[in-house]
């Protein structure tokens, strides 16, 4: 067992894998109602790469929740007890699904926002692994950092920032909403098994 899991010990099998929803639709109110993203699904062509960007850049874990399916993939939270997986990853032919071929980026979706902390350190390791980056530093707003996964999905990484110090911004790097041009497949390979 992961020690990171030892509270989640006590649960039953069953329970660990479900988790509560975060608000109760409250008696009398709307018999349907949106409360919050529960997760993020990524198709992949190449499972590995996609599982050692998200633990090694991120920091996430796998989460051992994941059902047997008929494909191959892997769920990934933080690396806190009792987390929920927020994003699943799959490959094989339900990533290539009736298309017969597995898609890159994030097609209309312009970007997914996961909060972080430890955000100096992070821009360092995205730096350090070579891939290009993006930021954006408004006054009075979270400081944010933009990169790709290896399957082109633009991840934007929000900074936790109660009372850690942050970086200043750098010159060259503002992120521009709708602007592609700077992912670089080539920098993700270092992640591939293959």
């Amino acid at each position: 067992m992961d020690p990171r899991d030892a509270g989640a010990a006590r649960l039953p099998p069953r329970a660990r894998a479900r988790r509560p929803l975060p608000l109760r639709l409250t008696p009398g109110g709307p018999p349907m109602s949106a409360l919050g993203l529960f997760h993020v699904a990524i198709r992949t062509a190449d499972l590995d790469a996609t599982r050692a960007f998200y633990t090694r850049v991120l920091g996430m874990v796998e989460d051992t929740g994941r059902p047997q399916m008929a494909f191959p993939g892997v769920w990934l939270r933080a690396p806190v007890a009792g987390s929920p997986a927020i994003i699943h990853v799959y490959a094989g032919a339900a990533a290539a699904g009736s298309e017969g071929a597995v898609p890159s980026g994030g097609a209309a979706v312009d970007h997914v926002s996961i909060t972080v902390s430890g955000f100096a350190a992070l821009r360092e390791r995205v730096r350090g692994l070579g891939l290009d980056w993006r930021e954006q530093c408004r006054p009075g707003r979270p400081y944010q950092l933009f990169v790709f996964d290896p399957s082109g999905v633009l991840l934007e990484l929000t900074a936790d920032d109660h009372g850690e110090p942050l970086p200043e911004p750098t010159p060259g790097k503002q992120y521009l909403a709708g602007w592609r041009d700077w992912f670089e497949p080539a920098a993700y390979r270092q992640f591939s098994a293959r």
